[in-house]
């Protein structure tokens, strides 16, 4: 059995990490280094990128695989002016392979034995055994890996083992524990992080998203996340809706059972506008297949967005997919379960930051904007409180993610939101 080199243990051992001439990725200078030294140095048929939704991991998978098909001179790629580096870049080089979520669950499936449907790790794998069209290398990239169920996994193990030749494999897993510890064996592991605010403001600066204030802002609400920022800058409505999620939140600890009820449903549509507006400005990646010039791409979940791309949010690895539309049309179930994440996840910073006003540490705030009606507000709860309702909102984002009712969630949680009048019942 072959084994995938490991990393060295000091990124640093590769002199001045800084991202090589031609990589559109941002902000990660090391990973993309460490990187681009195992694809020029054939150490590795297969690369595992991890690291948090929106930190750059589908966009250095892109310039990998971008190294690996240009046709100038090794010392000189990515070009990004050949007609390969233009193929990768449109998503049509024939060598290039995508496979993403799909489907109401998503995740990435096995597919049937009888048939190798496209958009399955069974197709994957047949279109890997045929001969490359370009005649030289072949790519891989398998987003969000750490949505492949188990059999998928399974499926794929011998095709990391051994690919055919001169084929590289990306997986790209924001919760690589979700991954088999046999898949993780067979790649070779390169981290991506998440940036300071300094860098984040700089970044957003740089590309032209935002003012410095305004920068610094989505910076933190992003939480260092540089794709996750720029679709928020991308989409100003959004923002102004999870403002207005935030405050309504507030109000709520003050309000009864059925203010609250009534509430929620209002918080839910605005959630499901905010996260169409995020799914506006994001581009879709194309779904697994075969890449042939000039053919289309079939409609995908957003992907994770990082700049130059636009892809995705807190999901788009921040802000999640298409939300539930204004009017009176009802949502699909996966737009109702985005909606109800995107909530979720505004409402897990609004929690967090009371927690940090209660214990005097402001500085730490994802919103400084809100730091007055923060404190007015922590003031009416008891010590901890607010902290300790951090448990109710990640037991929630765990049972969206296993698809339950998006509406039992939400109304459960708004009941168990603290109240003012409950510091005294905690008192005693």
């Amino acid at each position: 059995m072959s084994t995938s080199p490991t990393l060295p243990a000091d990124p640093g051992a590769i002199a001045s990490p800084e991202a090589p001439p031609g990589f559109r990725v941002r902000g990660q200078p090391a990973a993309a280094a460490v990187a681009s030294a195992l694809i020029r140095s054939a150490r590795a048929h297969a690369l595992l990128l991890v690291g948090p939704a929106g930190v750059g991991k589908t966009t250095l998978a892109l310039d990998l695989a971008a190294l690996l098909l240009c046709a100038s001179a090794p010392a000189d790629r990515p070009c990004r002016a050949c007609r390969a580096c233009r193929m990768v870049a449109s998503g049509n080089h024939p060598d290039l392979y995508r496979l993403a979520p799909d489907g109401p669950g998503g995740q990435i499936r096995i597919g049937s034995r009888s048939e190798a449907e496209p958009g399955t790790i069974r197709r994957l794998v047949t279109d890997l055994a045929l001969l490359p069209v370009e005649g030289g290398a072949r790519v891989a990239i398998v987003e969000h890996a750490d949505r492949l169920n188990e059999d998928a996994q399974s499926a794929l193990l011998k095709t990391l083992e051994e690919p055919p030749a001169a084929t590289t494999l990306i997986l790209c897993a924001d919760e690589e524990d979700r991954l088999l510890p046999t898949v993780q064996s067979r790649c070779a592991r390169v981290r991506l992080g998440t940036l300071g605010a300094r860098d984040m403001e700089r970044l957003l600066a740089d590309l032209g998203a935002a003012d410095a204030p305004t920068a610094n802002r989505l910076g933190r609400l992003a939480r260092g996340r540089p794709g996750v920022a720029l679709t928020w800058a991308g989409a100003p409505e959004a923002v102004v809706a999870r403002d207005e999620i935030a405050r309504t939140l507030l109000d709520l600890l003050a309000a009864g059972r059925a203010v609250r009820l009534a509430a929620i449903r209002r918080l839910s549509a605005t959630a499901g506008e905010a996260a169409a507006a995020l799914a506006r400005d994001a581009s879709p990646p194309p779904r697994a297949r075969r890449g042939r010039p000039g053919a289309a791409a079939a409609p995908a979940p957003p992907a994770e967005q990082v700049p130059p791309e636009t892809g995705a949010g807190p999901a788009a690895e921040g802000p999640v997919g298409a939300g539930i539309p204004s009017g009176s049309r009802r949502g699909s179930p996966a737009e109702r379960r985005r909606a109800a994440l995107l909530l979720v996840d505004v409402w897990r910073d609004l929690a967090r930051d009371l927690a940090l006003v209660d214990l005097g540490q402001q500085q730490r705030l994802r919103d400084p904007g809100l730091l007055d009606d923060l404190h007015a507000s922590a003031t009416t709860l008891g010590p901890g409180v607010a902290g300790r309702f951090l448990v109710h909102l990640d037991r929630a984002g765990e049972l969206l993610e296993s698809n339950v009712n998006p509406e039992l969630v939400a109304d459960v949680l708004v009941l168990a939101w603290p109240r003012a009048a409950q510091r005294l019942d905690i008192a005693r």
